[in-house]
């Protein structure tokens, strides 16, 4: 591309801190910004992440189409929320107005599985207007291309075994509570844990359905499996809470977590494949007691038992790089939703960001 990539930012809360200047500091040109939290609109972006006026205040969320169908924007970066539900609208505004997009939420990553219905019909409307969505992040690389990549160094693989741990302090007040933060033990249980029991078969239908929403690893489990050509015989999922020994104060939900009540959950996946490889994925996602940090750790049976840990990631400085990355392959693939086990690997951008790019623009 013989010009700076022009991009938009949806959703300009505590992602976008970091989201906004490394799309700067990549060489593109950030001609808009959205939201729709009245406290933000008016803002100028370089208040926001902390490096002056730039001329671009953040916009109300219901001009987006207007104005990405007059700036003509070659991506937008959607950081709102996490499931397919809450981002359908900021993804067909995209699409009807020829823009590509690239989300954090985090079930944008592989939704084929939980939320097939929204999928195939982003699918469609991005085939028609000749543009590529997709999600991104932290679990893009550090439980999907990572494994892959360890995987292929094996001679032989009986099961792939994970478990990643986060703060959900630090990704805002929407999935601290989807992670069961605040709620008593009974409303845990009620509200979460009531599905543990449920056979593989009912899970599937309620989790498509939108009456169960899933842990991030149900959508990282379809992804592993696509990249890795396995074919799924069975998932099911297990929610269980966790707790500190004493009180915790959360700032995001601004409120003390007594002690034994819910500061999170671990949610377990499952899958069994017709390849005899067993997936058994965790995260964890908690309001974290002091001394706690953030953790990636894999480990592959087989031959050689192989482990690879990852402490202290900065989880978040991650999720944003790894996106800001995948743009230019967004923007070279084929139309329509494209989920990233088909993209090709991310590369380090040394040069401007439009220099990765395939197309004349």
């Amino acid at each position: 591309m013989n010009r700076k990539v022009k991009a938009v930012q949806y959703g300009c809360g505590k992602m976008s801190v970091y989201l906004m200047r490394y799309l700067l500091e990549k060489g593109a040109e950030i001609v808009a910004a959205f939201d729709a939290n009245p406290a933000v609109i008016g803002k100028d972006i370089g208040d926001i992440i902390g490096q002056g006026k730039t001329g671009i205040v953040v916009s109300d969320a219901k001009k987006a189409g207007q104005m990405m169908a007059e700036l003509k924007p070659d991506v937008c970066v959607v950081a709102t929320l996490s499931t397919m539900a809450d981002i359908k609208d900021a993804f067909r505004i995209c699409a009807e107005n020829g823009v590509n997009a690239i989300s954090t939420c985090e079930e944008s990553l592989y939704p084929w599985n939980s939320s097939p219905g929204i999928a195939e019909e982003l699918d469609c409307l991005a085939i028609k207007n000749n543009v590529t969505l997709a999600g991104s992040g932290y679990p893009d690389m550090y439980w999907g291309v990572l494994i892959d990549t360890l995987a292929g160094s094996m001679h032989k693989i009986t099961k792939i075994k994970g478990v990643s741990s986060y703060n959900v302090e630090d990704y805002g007040i929407a999935l601290a509570k989807g992670h069961g933060a605040g709620l008593s033990k009974g409303e845990f249980a009620k509200e979460i844990g009531n599905y543990n029991d449920l056979s593989s078969e009912q899970q599937k239908k309620l989790v498509e359905s939108g009456a169960y929403v899933p842990s991030y690893m149900w959508n990282q489990n379809g992804w592993l499996c696509s990249r890795l050509g396995l074919t799924q015989i069975s998932q099911t999922q297990k929610c269980i809470p966790s707790a500190h020994h004493s009180d915790l104060q959360s700032n995001t939900l601004g409120a003390i977590i007594k002690a034994g009540e819910p500061t999170g959950m671990s949610a377990i996946v499952t899958t069994q494949t017709a390849e005899g490889i067993t997936l058994e994925t965790e995260c964890i996602g908690k309001v974290y007691a002091p001394g706690e940090f953030d953790r990636n750790d894999w480990t592959f049976f087989g031959e050689p038992e192989t482990s690879i840990n990852v402490n202290r990631p900065a989880t978040v400085e991650l999720t944003c790089a790894n996106l800001v990355n995948r743009i230019p392959a967004l923007i070279n693939s084929s139309p329509g939703y494209v989920s990233t086990e088909k993209l090709a690997n991310n590369r380090y951008m040394l040069k401007p960001m439009n220099e990765y790019v395939n197309c004349e623009m």
